[in-house]
């Protein structure tokens, strides 16, 4: 049984000012002297998580436990914790050995002690003799390597480190990703690092937990992250990833983009599942000898491969291979069984509610959608507008809602916000092959999956435009 150092359980932040839910119930377990990284991709709400482990940020509900111990409202000063931030907020009036010993100072150490931990660490970061000289002489990732000399002369049982590598250079940032999982291997203690790099998380972590919308939507060590991935959004934001909807077609068979294939997933025949492919799986061949064929469109040399997208009827699929292909060329896919990951579709239904207003409307926030009530209720017809009892009494609706439900494929998309009976902001989106998913997060608080074959931005602001024949309609039980 794992030590934990830290338990959240159930924690919820919420801002009342415009009522922005950051974190959503959340439940995390971290080991002491595990090196977690949260990942996810901006707004997911990773660093609101850190900052309420820190003690900066209290949550709105839940707890915090530190050995066992409840410190939800325990301030920071008095928390075994330190923290790295990405500006690294050192103190440019001193010099190093004085940023460094700033915090022992406040605790009143003897001078000998603190000229003891200070070359202690750093000598850790190798940067001993550099106590005289000024911050402003250093480079990038010495500064980095001070601000993490002075969380750890404080000794901390644990370590948070809030995208701390995100001002230095591609070379450097390897360098010290390279370096922070040594100092962590050789210190022993909690490390918590957030970060939305994903060759970072997989480079350095024991355990990854992988964020969106304020939810964990997996953790696991990231050999499992990468191969096994719980949903689209992680197969889509860790790594390259093709993404395609399928059934299962037999026994460890599947059928997408045209073909049918054997994969090691044991699902029921004739679940609709997602499949996820990573690039470097696909086998490039003659095209007379793939499950599928199709048509290189795109050829991009990428230093240790060729990233060569190929059209398949509707579908796209991006290969990664050693061998160079020409645009218009004609070629054959084929994948092993184990380069095919199956995770059963989600039930993306779009589903909201809606006030009855006579026997044919229906009211959603304002917005008319007609419908025949006499089709939805039992036992009922509409008469002068009204409806009616078998005995022709009016029914009473007031404590009666409607349900509405409709496919994500069903839902158009305007530039007009005004357009449709509903509008948002594209919060999300996953490409699936031969078409984009998007989410859609409305004025209401909603969350609605959108499914279009064109390619809308992040933040985009959208109508949402949604068929009345294409809805269906039950009493809300």
């Amino acid at each position: 049984m794992k030590d934990n150092i830290i338990e959240l359980i159930n924690v919820t932040r919420r801002f009342d000012d415009n009522g922005f839910i950051a974190v959503n119930d959340l439940n995390l377990d971290i080991a002491r002297g595990e090196f977690v990284t949260l990942l996810g991709p901006s707004g997911c709400g990773k660093t609101t998580t850190l900052r309420m482990i820190a003690g900066f940020d209290l949550p709105t509900s839940g707890q915090i436990l530190l050995d066992g111990k409840d410190i939800t409202d325990i301030p920071p000063n008095l928390r075994p914790i330190n923290t790295v931030f990405q500006r690294y907020a050192l103190f440019p009036h001193m010099n190093i050995y004085d940023n460094i010993a700033f915090g022992l100072k406040l605790k009143k150490l003897p001078e000998e002690e603190m000229r003891r931990k200070v070359s202690h660490v750093l000598e850790m970061v190798d940067l001993e003799g550099f106590e005289k000289r000024r911050v402003s002489t250093l480079s990038g990732g010495q500064q980095q390597r001070i601000a993490i000399a002075r969380a750890l002369v404080n000794e901390p049982e644990i370590l948070l480190l809030d995208e701390p590598l995100g001002a230095l250079d591609l070379k450097m940032r390897k360098e010290m990703q390279i370096e922070l999982k040594a100092m962590h291997d050789q210190l022993g203690i909690t490390f918590i690092y957030v970060t939305h790099d994903q060759e970072e998380a997989l480079t350095m972590s024991d355990k990854i937990v992988v964020m969106s919308e304020g939810k964990i939507q997996q953790t696991g060590v990231p050999e499992d992250i990468y191969n096994e991935p719980a949903n689209a959004f992680v197969a889509d934001f860790i790594g390259e990833s093709n993404i395609f909807k399928g059934i299962m077609t037999g026994k460890l068979k599947v059928r997408f983009c045209g073909g049918e294939f054997e994969c090691v997933d044991d699902v029921d025949e004739g679940t609709l599942v997602d499949v996820v492919v990573r690039p470097e799986d696909v086998i490039l061949t003659a095209p007379e000898e793939g499950t599928v064929s199709g048509t290189v469109t795109s050829v991009i040399f990428k230093g240790i491969h060729y990233e060569i997208t190929v059209e398949s009827g509707k579908n796209e699929m991006v290969i990664q291979s050693t061998k160079a292909s020409k645009v218009g060329d004609e070629v054959g896919m084929k994948l092993d069984p184990d380069g095919i990951h199956i995770i059963i579709a989600e039930d993306n239904t779009t589903r909201f509610e809606a006030e009855i207003v006579d026997g044919h409307t229906l009211d959603y926030n304002g917005k008319t959608i007609n419908c025949d009530l006499s089709k939805v209720i039992p036992g009922c017809s509409v008469r002068d507008g009204e409806l009616t009892d078998q005995s022709g009494n009016k029914v009473d609706t007031s404590a009666m809602k409607i349900l509405i439900s409709i496919e994500p494929g069903d839902i158009e998309m305007s530039d007009d916000v005004e357009a449709g009976i509903t509008s948002g902001r594209i919060i999300n989106l996953i490409y699936k092959g031969d078409h984009y998913s998007y989410v859609v997060r409305t004025g209401h608080g909603h969350d609605l999956v959108v499914d279009d074959e064109y390619l809308w931005n992040m933040d985009d602001q959208v109508g949402l435009i949604m068929p009345e024949d294409k809805m269906r309609f039950a009493v809300k039980k």
